[in-house]
């Protein structure tokens, strides 16, 4: 996105149930229940957002409370004080110290050489205080 332009915005009292597509970055601040597909740009779950929806976006953060899966080509941010229940398919992850997450990871890139795909149950604060990265 260039600079200067500000992402759209579903905002903390805006509820949908359905399906949400775009070509243009997405802050998420209220209650989606469905699917969000952003293939070519970022999604961000804010930290007020309860989202029960499967992703599909270049690049997903997340901060607030998720259940569904995420389909990344690029990079996947959990964020501290995120709770993410849900399959995890990127090409990188970073979870940062006190983000909760349940579910399975597959790197794209790193997925043959790591075992990718077993389950995980990962609390991120047992993470190094920087937070992780994978697949960088």
């Amino acid at each position: 996105m260039p600079s200067g332009e500000a992402a759209a915005v579903i905002g903390k009292s805006v509820q949908i149930r359905g399906e949400v597509k775009g070509n243009e970055d997405l802050l998420v601040e209220g209650l989606v229940e469905g699917t969000i597909a952003l293939t070519e740009s970022r999604l961000t779950i804010g930290t007020h957002a309860r989202v029960q929806a499967n992703l599909s976006a270049r690049d997903v953060v997340v901060q607030g409370t998720l259940n569904g899966d995420i389909e990344a080509a690029g990079r996947v941010e959990l964020r501290a004080g995120c709770a993410v229940t849900g399959d995890i398919h990127a090409g990188r992850l970073s979870i940062e110290e006190n983000a909760v997450f349940s579910g399975k990871v597959e790197l794209s890139t790193a997925a043959a050489a790591s075992g990718a795909g077993a389950p995980v149950a990962a609390h991120a604060a047992a993470a190094a205080p920087s937070g992780a990265l994978f697949g960088a």
